[in-house]
């Protein structure tokens, strides 16, 4: 979104015309869109007609006024900010900034989010894991069928043995420690057309399920329901939903990492193992570990509010509310929450929930994210913990592969340049 701060209180309290708050965040008024891109008002309203920024109407109250996308003022700002200094703009491309490479895997617009076309909230509610997974691979979920056998999937003896050890590591860590020992058993994940990385996908898939569940047969949600929550009805499907909602979110740090090292020419294992590197980071998946502790947090305290304004007090965060990406509320987050409530209307986990999302807007006015909804999932059916991290993890997967696929498509190596601001080198004598 458009950074406010650079308009004064007055100008985002007024909408163009009839002087009434615009109250959307995706919108900004006239004066707001004008002093934006740094043009007079005429000059905006020439952007308009030519389809450059779009407006509507103010809505009730205000039927008059205008209001402008802010979306669409952020991208003529970059793309002027581009023409009169491509240095400094590159500055900020990597940073929620403007796209850097093309994909056809997810769209994120206006608060929805896609994986190639399909709307991602039907897909968690009647899609199977495998489906979305051939989806996003193939363009086709009916090549499912050809990429998970029925048969379950075996781990090798030596990843058993070096599994039967790490007891006490958290799920994630046994992912990253085990892959790479996969890998080396799996000499076809060398080929790299297309339809072979969709199958060693689904070889790579199946296997970290069976070092999460401990097998592997049947459908990827119902092993691993039978191996977490065995006596809880609907575990498979609540699992199900949460994987599909995670398989994948665009260009976040995890993706990029995945498709910076396919495009060397490294195997698919490679590629995952690196991107589940980037996962445990504090910054991306490692919030919904801190979601995880914050929900312990709050049922421990008995009062979710108490527990929240202490955090705030104590300047520290509140893990699992507010995304850049969606200023109205994360909608895998908030079709999370609204499955398990359907499913355990009553549990204390839901009771738990609520009342902590309702401190939060109370206390930030942030809805919450994936983040929270995995964790809330996890205590709900009382899953082993570290688990949201590790469904994050095994429904991230499926987004990996698929923009690996893209990658060695490309056949280019992603390959950026540095702009050196050390030490010069020495001058010559005399010089």
């Amino acid at each position: 979104m458009i950074n406010k701060s650079m308009y004064s209180s007055e100008d985002r309290s007024v909408s163009g015309l009839g002087g009434s708050p615009v109250g959307d965040e995706r919108y900004l008024s006239a004066r707001e869109a004008a002093g934006g891109l740094g043009v007079s008002l005429p000059t905006l309203y020439a952007y308009v007609s030519r389809g450059l920024v779009r407006s509507e109407s103010g809505g009730e109250g205000n039927r008059r006024a205008r209001r402008y996308r802010a979306e669409d003022v952020r991208r003529l700002r970059e793309r002027a900010e581009r023409r009169r200094n491509p240095d400094r703009a590159a500055e900020g491309v990597l940073n929620w900034g403007t796209p850097v490479m093309e994909s056809a895997i997810t769209l994120i617009s206006d608060g929805r989010l896609y994986y190639r076309g399909r709307d991602v909230l039907g897909l968690a509610r009647g899609g199977g894991v495998e489906e979305v997974a051939a989806l996003i691979w193939t363009g086709d979920p009916t090549a499912a069928p050809g990429l998970f056998p029925e048969e379950p999937s075996v781990l090798p003896a030596r990843v058993r043995e070096a599994r039967s050890g790490l007891d006490d590591l958290a799920p994630l860590e046994t992912l990253s420690v085990l892959l790479p020992l996969a890998a080396s058993g799996d000499p076809a994940a060398y080929d790299l057309r297309p339809a072979a990385v969709a199958r060693t996908g689904a070889r790579i898939l199946r296997t970290l399920v069976a070092i999460s569940a401990g097998e592997a047969s049947g459908d990827v949600a119902g092993a691993l329901a039978r191996a977490w929550a065995p006596d809880e009805p609907g575990a498979r499907a609540l699992i199900g939903a949460a994987l599909v909602l995670c398989a994948d979110h665009e260009l976040n740090v995890s993706a990029f990492t995945a498709r910076c090292v396919a495009s060397s020419g490294a195997t698919p294992y490679a590629a995952v193992a690196a991107a589940l590197a980037a996962l445990g980071g504090t910054r991306h998946g490692g919030q919904t570990e801190l979601a995880e502790a914050l929900l312990r947090e709050a049922g421990d305290g008995g009062d979710a509010r108490s527990v929240l304004a202490g955090r705030l007090r104590r300047g520290e965060s509140i893990p699992g509310f507010g995304h850049s990406l969606y200023p109205e509320g994360d909608p895998r987050g908030r079709e999370l929450l609204r499955l398990v409530e359907e499913a355990r209307p009553g549990s204390p986990g839901v009771v738990l929930s609520r009342a902590v999302c309702e401190a939060a807007r109370d206390l930030i006015g942030e809805e919450p994210t994936v983040d929270l909804g995995l964790a809330v999932v996890a205590r709900v059916l009382g899953l082993p913990p570290g688990t949201p991290l590790a469904l994050f993890a095994l429904g991230r997967t499926i987004g990996w592969i698929g923009h690996a696929i893209e990658q060695y498509e490309d056949g280019t190596m992603i390959r950026p340049r540095a702009r050196y601001t050390g030490e010069g080198p020495p001058r010559e004598p005399g010089a």
